[in-house]
């Protein structure tokens, strides 16, 4: 399960995807809000990458589950960095 959850942390295609989706939900804030699109967008990279890369370790929905749960860590980092660029930044 560690394994599973360090792999998960450590795509650089999961990664990518989450700093997308952050830079996406700034860009549409004022008419989307922040919490949906981020939960929409953490469920969704959590379903697509093990149904269209396969050969993960586990059973789908044990790789969904950890997909959320390393989704949220990464959003977290990703959202921390940005506060932090944005409060130190000027």
């Amino acid at each position: 399960m560690i394994d599973l959850v360090l792999t998960q942390l450590t795509n650089p295609f999961r990664i990518g995807l989450i700093v997308a989706l952050v830079f996406t939900m700034l860009r549409t804030e004022a008419a989307t809000g922040r919490l949906i699109p981020l939960a929409a967008g953490v469920l969704f990279v959590a379903v697509i990458l093990p149904s269209t890369m396969p050969g993960g370790v586990g059973s789908m929905t044990e790789q969904i589950g950890v997909g959320i749960v390393a989704n949220l860590i990464l959003l977290g980092v990703v959202l921390v960095g940005w506060t932090l660029a944005r409060k130190f930044g000027r």
